[in-house]
């Protein structure tokens, strides 16, 4: 079966979307095959990876998202749209899903809905990377509920960048008691690093006092440009330089991630 990580942190701007994309990409060049699952209402790791909202608006006739997903109208596997990328296929999300979680609200087994989709297509997948909102509501928790392997957690080299994660821990904390015994910090990604400044040293240093020994990855992204203007072509950093300082600092951080995880290559085919 198939690795399942969140990112997540309620933090915007923090990178969420951009570990998610790249993660995934460099997994399927090292030959795993990939789905990303886009739970956030701007669905910018849908964009990012060249798939339009407004080609997948829930709408009659169009094709299916994450909304229609998770309010239990359709199956995931009809939700699942191919990319650019060979072996990297992603679960579209829409702005529409901003009313989800006030819909799903009455619903049966809401905080689980997620996990319960996800099931019938583990067996086809290597890994599943869930991009989520900026905040810590029922999408938020049906990611974490949903990753069996744990989750991911970019902290910005920011001012207040340990702002809020007190309250993440507090939210892992409450959904591994309740919902996802399983559930850990499957670790802490510092990202936008900017060598030049004194303030970032000192983030780097807080973060690692803030979490527990070996939590947090060895590899740091710099502050790059080319991250940020890769997503408006809907490309990821391995497709539009790769010899860029982001794509290098994406690379080793997967590599520590396989290294954590130790998952060998599917070669079943793909759904």
């Amino acid at each position: 079966m198939a690795f399942v990580y969140c990112v997540a942190n309620q933090k915007g701007g923090v990178g969420k979307t951009t570990t998610v994309v790249n993660v995934g990409d460099y997994l399927t060049m090292r030959g795993h095959s990939v789905l990303i699952v886009d739970v956030d209402p701007q669905a910018n790791a849908t964009s990012s990876l060249g798939v339009r909202w407004k080609e997948s608006e829930s709408s009659a006739g169009a094709d299916p998202t994450i909304y229609e997903v998770l309010i239990g109208e359709r199956p995931i596997g009809r939700a699942i749209r191919t990319t650019r990328r060979p072996r990297l296929h992603v679960v579209p999300s829409t702005p529409a899903l901003a009313g989800a979680e006030v819909e799903m609200v009455g619903l049966v087994g809401r905080e689980t809905r997620l996990r319960r989709a996800l099931t019938p297509v583990l067996q086809y997948y290597d890994y599943v990377l869930i991009d989520t909102p900026p905040s810590l509501g029922l999408l938020t928790v049906n990611a974490l509920t949903a990753s069996r392997d744990g989750v991911i957690i970019p902290v910005q080299c920011e001012y207040l960048a340990l702002e809020g994660l007190s309250h993440l821990m507090r939210t892992i904390d409450l959904v591994r008691q309740h919902l996802n015994p399983h559930l850990k910090i499957a670790g802490v990604v510092l990202t936008m690093y900017d060598g030049r400044t004194r303030l970032s040293h000192e983030v780097v240093q807080e973060v690692k006092k803030f979490f527990q020994a070996g939590e947090v990855f060895q590899t740091i992204v710099p502050r790059n440009v080319r991250l940020s203007e890769a997503p408006s072509f809907g490309e990821t950093i391995f497709t539009y330089s790769p010899e860029s300082t982001g794509a290098m600092a994406y690379a080793a951080l997967t590599e520590e991630l396989l290294a954590r995880g130790k998952q060998p290559i599917r070669e079943r085919g793909l759904p």
